[in-house]
């Protein structure tokens, strides 16, 4: 009677594996994430030695050999344009030659509409290209190529969630790059447990990066997202693959962002936008003009703020509500900012400024279903709400560009002669800047107001009260309220 397969655990969170079963992991400290899966046989170390040399020139089958580093010769870096400006800009100039990439998101946010999109113009430029489907049938792939545009005869189709016949299709077609939608839907044979589970997503992406560095192709996985926001499936997902890209945006909006979480061939800063249209994702040429609002700019609330993303400013528009809280606890709740960073901000109002919000509820929300977490941001955020509380809106034409401190001082930003020419080229009329970078900011044509304190910055950037709109309770003026730490004795 043959033994029964022995069992060891590992983490689906990063992959740590332990022979018994563990409440919480000792690699990464997560509770709860212990999952069981079968040891796999004894051959499995040489069957993976044989599918490795499947895909290596050659075809050798003999054990690599050590060689000293200063003896590798480095080549240039080739990318291939993708057709999507975007996209490029994110990867950090294009497609590298055997690199796998994960792209996530939300569902129905367009992951495959984008990788359908790139699949098309990789097979117009007359490079073969392989989609492989494990979700949708021929006929639903072919729908919705028709939707985005001509379908070129380079575009070879695969509806298929067994992982040696895809590979084995692969094999035959040889192409420049495979599109695997998604890897949540590919399982092998040899092992338990369905698609979707943690020990297949974690087998199946690793023959398919030996696949991509031994053939050569670029190969893009789509993968699903939890509720919080990450990739289903263990960590270690996201440690194989050469980078991380994930499209955000709200479902019912039109703009799409897609950012790098991991780029080993570029910059993780750097952000791509697209609009969700008939036709597919459009992109973005000016995103900083998309995300403006001509309306509420003169309304009470509302700030323009210059957050760098990557080598690109983008100037975007900032909303912040504060009205009388009528719970015993105020409410702080922000779309697309630090809630904790809000928290700092408004305790400087209050503490430097004198702005009682502290029995106000403050909302903030960031237009565009953008995330800033730029610290050049704070004095458009800082001044926003203020503007609220005071029903005082920000004089119109104003940019707000600075950090504030726990003491109420601004403190210098990165690039900001960027930022004021973005604000230049967008007809805006003066920009609110750090006193001791104003020397950075001119020549651009605009009104430079050197700020040196957040106090000074709601005096000279606030517009007068409209009439009829009353101040919020308590909203005195900064001049009569004493700052913290001044007056007789101090």
């Amino acid at each position: 009677m043959p033994k029964p397969a022995r069992q060891h655990f590992f983490c689906s969170a990063c992959g740590h594996e332990a022979a018994r079963w563990f409440g919480r992991c000792p690699g990464c400290g997560a509770w709860n994430t212990a999952a069981e899966a079968p040891v796999q046989k004894s051959e499995g170390r040489g069957n993976t030695r044989a599918a490795r040399a499947r895909w290596s020139p050659g075809g050798a089958t003999a054990p690599p050999a050590p060689r000293p580093l200063a003896s590798v010769e480095i080549g240039d870096l080739h990318r291939a344009g993708t057709g999507l400006g975007e996209l490029d800009r994110v990867l950090g100039g294009g497609i590298v030659r055997g690199s796998l990439i994960l792209v996530g998101g939300d569902p129905g946010i367009g992951k495959s509409t984008l990788l359908l999109q790139l699949a098309m113009r990789l097979a117009r430029d007359g490079r073969r290209v392989l989609y492989v489907s494990g979700e949708e049938s021929e006929e639903q792939v072919r729908m919705r190529a028709a939707r985005l545009g001509e379908t070129p005869e380079g575009l070879l189709i695969l509806c298929e969630t067994d992982l040696e016949a895809l590979l084995e299709a692969a094999a035959g077609v040889a192409p420049e790059a495979m599109v695997v939608d998604s890897i949540q839907t590919l399982a092998r044979a040899d092992l338990e447990g369905g698609p979707g589970t943690v020990t297949q997503v974690r087998e199946c992406a690793l023959a398919l990066l030996h696949y991509a560095k031994g053939s050569g192709a670029a190969v893009f996985l789509v993968g699903h997202v939890t509720k919080d926001g990450a990739v289903a499936g263990p960590r270690v997902l996201e440690h194989m693959v050469d980078a991380v890209l994930y499209l955000e945006g709200e479902r019912y909006q039109h703009y799409r962002v897609l950012r790098a979480a991991k780029n080993r061939f570029g910059s993780t800063h750097e952000l791509g936008v697209f609009e969700m249209t008939d036709a597919g994702l459009v992109e973005v040429a000016n995103p900083s003009r998309a995300f403006l609002s001509e309306s509420a700019r003169t309304e009470p609330g509302s700030a323009v703020v210059a957050s760098l993303e990557g080598t690109r400013p983008l100037l975007v528009e900032v909303q912040a509500l504060v009205s009388p809280s009528y719970y015993g606890t105020p409410q702080r709740v922000t779309s697309g900012f630090d809630p904790r960073r809000l928290a700092v901000l408004l305790a400087v109002l209050e503490r430097r400024v004198g702005l009682r919000l502290g029995r106000h509820d403050v909302f903030v929300t960031v237009t565009g279903g953008l995330t800033l977490d730029e610290p050049g941001t704070d004095l458009g955020v800082a001044l926003a709400a203020a503007s609220s509380f005071r029903s005082r809106p920000v004089r119109e034409g104003t940019l707000a560009v600075g950090e504030v401190s726990l003491s109420g001082e601004l403190r210098r930003v990165a690039r900001l002669e960027a930022r004021v020419r973005e604000a230049a080229q967008l007809g805006f009329a003066r920009a609110g800047v750090p006193a001791a970078q104003v020397a950075e900011a001119e020549g651009h044509g605009l009104e430079i107001v050197p700020l040196t304190t957040l106090r000074e910055a709601i005096d000279l950037l606030l517009g007068e009260r409209a009439p009829g709109r009353p101040a919020a309770a308590g909203a005195a003026e900064p001049s009569a309220v004493p700052v913290a730490g001044s007056g007789p004795g101090r």
